[in-house]
């Protein structure tokens, strides 16, 4: 199940990556947050990685850890998109999710966000769900 987190991982890098290429080549806006949130996802895989490699659960709940600092940087770019596609109007932050859910399955936003927004939770659960059994097997 660890390679199916890093697998999963992998693409999610990728997707990341093209998006990444896309916002140097395009826009440069918030440059802040997408730097931070990228930084941590690659020490979030590296953590991934090392848990592969060595079997050490610590680096499991390390890669999780990290990627619950990291997202709230992505969801951030993610709710200031929505904003922009509604007009730039600044509401609660739940509001901002769920409006930016309805967009994702509505369509109002490019397949590469669509599929990184929502595959980020494959990631995230995947790899709580291999931290919580590796920790009660180990």
């Amino acid at each position: 199940m660890g390679y199916f987190v890093l697998v999963a991982w992998a693409i999610q890098a990728a997707v990341g990556l093209w998006m990444l290429v896309g916002w140097a080549r395009h826009s440069q806006a918030h440059a802040g947050s997408i730097i931070t949130h990228v930084a941590l996802m690659i020490v979030a895989l590296a953590l991934w990685i090392a848990f592969i490699i060595t079997d050490a659960v610590a680096f499991a709940w390390a890669n999780v850890l990290i990627y619950c600092v990291g997202i709230p940087f992505g969801d951030s770019i993610m709710r200031r998109r929505g904003r922009r596609l509604r007009g730039g109007e600044k509401r609660a932050v739940g509001v901002e999710y769920w409006q930016f859910i309805v967009d994702v399955f509505r369509g109002g936003v490019p397949a590469s966000v669509r599929f990184h927004g929502v595959f980020s939770g494959v990631v995230f659960f995947s790899s709580v769900g291999v931290a919580i059994g590796a920790t009660i097997a180990g």
